[in-house]
């Protein structure tokens, strides 16, 4: 079957739905998935979204940024997040998304390695308020179309330029998908680690395909591990337990009840002391301890997080939890300009997918659904400058 549209996205997180919103009305959209529209890692995310709260948080943003990512960084990818996260928040304020308010003004989180307060959050669902909120706002448009289960097997690529993907449907028929722009917006690589928090069927698809067409690729060995995800014998996807969660003061400690690191260091600094104090305890996991959190506070801003720990027998308001390490995040990817686009003519890609240095070689908490978006929206209008070109 042979499909014709202006633009194709392969994936529905929030870099695909986000993509697809920052295109003019009358832009013909076609989205696939792999699964259904509401598996991707963005309705995962817990802990919330940054923003860049005023001219004199700037410098401070920044820095926070580069020194998580070990100052790897490209700076000119970093100040273009900063500069238009206002925009983007503006935008979701638009479709729908509601974040925490107090006295009509929005409440601010802190998380590890960041200097101050500001990041946004709807209790500890924030992904998939927002996702679920773009995911609407997409279904009710006229010109874009979404194929759940199909799953894309190749690029089209004709005199170095890409026109469009191949897929394949659950039932095993073959889709061409001709298209004058391509948007690459396909997660993590997580279905590919024994212990992950992403969705099995993330198994980092379009960088096979990229390395399969030459597209120039940057920082593949740059994997993030969150430290502290739910300990447990099931198989399966790892329960997140939000870094919001040590931001608003829980404790990480030993087997003896012992603090052992400085739980609002960076992530993979975190992680590391987690895997060296298990290996010196002996032990398959470190306590998380939420204690110095109020009851209130827990069941208002982490509601989801305390039922889920509760249906397998923790009650964090009176014991500690078991964590571990767990792949969680990917760094590295398609190499991507500041317009999100790859070495490719036709072809772009935002989010997980692609790399486009914001991160260097560690992300900041809640840097990902931020970046994702600008960087997604970036995209959709190259894409509207370029036209059918």
């Amino acid at each position: 079957m042979d499909v014709k549209t202006d633009v194709v996205i392969v994936g529905t997180g929030v870099g695909g739905l986000f993509a697809a919103l920052s295109l003019p009305e009358d832009t013909r959209i076609v989205m696939i998935t792999k699964s259904d529209d509401r598996s991707s890692d963005s309705f995962l995310a817990q802990g919330g979204i940054c923003v860049l709260r005023d001219e004199e948080d700037y410098e401070g943003y920044f820095e926070d940024t580069m020194r998580a990512g070990h100052y790897e960084n490209r700076k000119e990818s970093v100040d273009i997040m900063l500069r238009g996260s206002r925009d983007v928040i503006e935008d979701l304020v638009r479709y729908g998304v509601e974040f925490e308010k107090e006295d009509g003004e929005f409440l601010y989180t802190r998380e590890g390695a960041h200097s101050r307060p500001r990041i946004l959050f709807h209790e500890d669902i924030t992904g998939k308020e927002i996702t679920s909120k773009l995911l609407a706002r997409v279904r009710e448009r006229d010109g874009i179309t979404v194929y759940e289960y199909v799953t894309m097997t190749d690029i089209i690529e004709k005199d170095g330029i890409c026109c469009g993907i191949l897929a394949r449907t659950a039932k095993d028929e073959e889709i061409r998908i001709l298209a004058n722009h391509t948007v690459l917006a396909t997660g993590g690589i997580g279905g590919r680690y024994k212990h992950s928090t992403n969705f099995p069927h993330l198994t980092g698809d379009a960088l096979e395909i990229a390395q399969r067409h030459h597209i120039r690729m940057e920082n593949l060995d740059y994997v993030q591990f969150h430290p502290t995800t739910l300990y447990s014998k099931k198989p399966g996807r790892r329960f997140l337990i939000s870094e919001s969660v040590r931001g608003e003061g829980a404790v990480l400690y030993n087997k003896k009840r012992e603090r052992f690191v400085d739980e609002l260091l960076p992530r993979d600094v975190v992680a590391d002391a987690i895997r060296r104090q298990m290996e010196e305890d002996g032990t398959d996991y470190v306590l998380l301890s939420m204690e110095h959190i109020d009851r209130e506070t827990i069941l208002k801003h982490f509601p989801h997080i305390y039922e889920h720990c509760l249906e397998e027998g923790y009650d964090v308001t009176k014991e500690c939890i078991p964590v571990v390490p767990a792949q969680h995040y990917f760094m590295g990817g398609i190499w991507v300009d500041s317009d999100s686009r790859s070495s490719m003519k036709g072809l772009y890609a935002v989010g997980e997918t692609s790399c486009n240095g914001v991160h260097g070689a560690n992300r900041l908490a809640s840097n990902s659904l931020l970046e994702t978006l600008v960087f997604a929206k970036r995209a959709a209008q190259k894409i509207k400058e370029t036209g059918k070109q």
